[in-house]
């Protein structure tokens, strides 16, 4: 498969995403984001080689699956299945648990907390993606699809979600007091970290997810279906950037051929963005 991204941005090789992981991924830092939360209680996920095919030969049956990591005694650990699996994407789970220990016992399967005791609620977030908006060159996300470039993208099209992300930021905070921008190396997500958010019901996700479904988001991840996303600080393996939190002051400006570059691309040539899936 290939794909079609703006300029620098390519897969990257397993080589790279060790490297990433050994000498550049900060611990601190995905400690501080999620300093509000409890990490012993928080699950953690892999995509091995979903969208990129890049992945190591003894994981070919599991590649395109979410492999879940919720036993473990802390990021460290975490960090320690990352460099096991060398995946694509790492996520870690929105929802909040009052003791995770209980689901794995249960052999939960995470689709249906939403009436457990166990389960505290969900931190609200928005994922606002490149290929839900129309382009001019490459059509809709129905004719992306169709020709299997539904996670490709341009500029033009990455300067409308960002655009779109900040408008959105804008009406969110007149009813949220605690948001949080991240780009996602492909898109943005806004997280609400208001407690008032994190109780919502599900139902009442469906109906906001509805109401800001004009904004390009993923509405699956709004309405709590989907519970994983992109963990800060980790690879983007698909095209090879950093998922970054950014002020909001820094969004207008922001570029993704020029930030969110991990050091392995800054330190060798660059390839093609228009870049082959094919395994190293």
């Amino acid at each position: 498969m290939k794909y079609r991204f703006p300029k620098g941005m390519r897969p990257s090789t397993l080589r790279e995403r060790e490297s990433f992981y050994r000498y550049e991924f900060s611990l601190d830092r995905v400690e501080k984001w999620l300093g509000w939360r409890d990490i012993g209680n928080t699950a953690f996920a892999v995509i091995i080689g979903r969208h990129s095919d890049i992945y190591l030969p003894e994981y070919e049956d599991i590649k395109r699956k979410a492999v879940i990591i919720d036993e473990h005694k802390g990021l460290a650990d975490v960090l320690d299945y990352i460099l096991q699996y060398l995946p694509e994407g790492v996520y870690y789970d929105r929802n909040v648990y009052s003791d995770i220990k209980l689901c794995v016992e249960r052999g939960c399967d995470y689709k249906n907390c939403w009436g457990c005791e166990n389960f505290l609620g969900q931190e609200l977030a928005f994922d606002i993606d490149p290929e839900n908006v129309s382009c001019p060159y490459h059509g809709s996300i129905e004719d992306k699809m169709k020709r299997g470039e539904g996670l490709s993208f341009c500029m033009l099209e990455f300067k409308k979600v960002r655009k779109l992300t900040l408008s959105l930021y804008d009406e969110l905070r007149a009813e949220y007091k605690k948001l949080r921008v991240v780009f996602s190396g492909r898109g943005f997500h806004i997280h609400v970290f208001d407690r008032k958010a994190l109780k919502m019901s599900r139902e009442e996700r469906v109906e906001l997810a509805k109401a800001y479904s004009h904004y390009a988001i993923d509405e699956w991840v709004t309405n709590g279906e989907m519970r994983l996303i992109r963990l800060p600080y980790s690879l983007n393996g698909l095209v090879s950037r950093i998922c970054s939190p950014l002020s909001i002051e820094e969004l207008p400006a922001f570029d993704p051929r020029n930030h969110s570059i991990p050091s392995f691309l800054l330190s060798s040539p660059r390839r093609s963005s228009r870049a082959s899936s094919s395994r190293p």
